[in-house]
């Protein structure tokens, strides 16, 4: 059974462009509250945590919410290519990875007549 567990900030590494406290605050903050968060910390800051954020797949729909709020070039200045891609899917807004479960084949039987499989003796 799927137990849920707390994700606490020893679970990040160094390499936070915010603090701790900082970040364990725009963590636990409701989607709403994200926008009034980013305005207190710069812009290039903010680049640098949507890409931090957006390299772990637990915090990559509040890595978009934080490149709401940052400029197309800045986020390409600090991250390359994945700043682009982050600009843009905060644009568009996030939608969790489906890992294939739309798009399930058919529970068919496997059949190997006419395959030419049995060297063209009946089974």
């Amino acid at each position: 059974m799927f137990q849920a567990r707390s994700i606490g900030i020893e679970d990040f590494n160094d390499d936070c462009p915010v603090s701790g406290d900082e970040l364990g605050t725009i963590y636990r903050a409701h989607a709403d509250a994200i926008p009034a968060l980013m305005a207190t910390i710069p812009e290039r800051t903010r680049a640098r945590l949507a890409a931090f954020l957006y390299g772990r797949s637990h915090t990559r729909e509040l890595a978009t919410r934080v490149a709401a709020s940052c400029h197309a070039t800045t986020l390409r200045q600090v991250a390359g290519d994945l700043g682009d891609a982050i600009h843009r899917q905060s644009r568009q807004g996030y939608a969790p990875p489906t890992y294939g479960d739309g798009h399930r084949a058919s529970k068919k039987g496997v059949s190997l007549a006419g395959s030419g499989m049995t060297g063209g003796h009946r089974l």
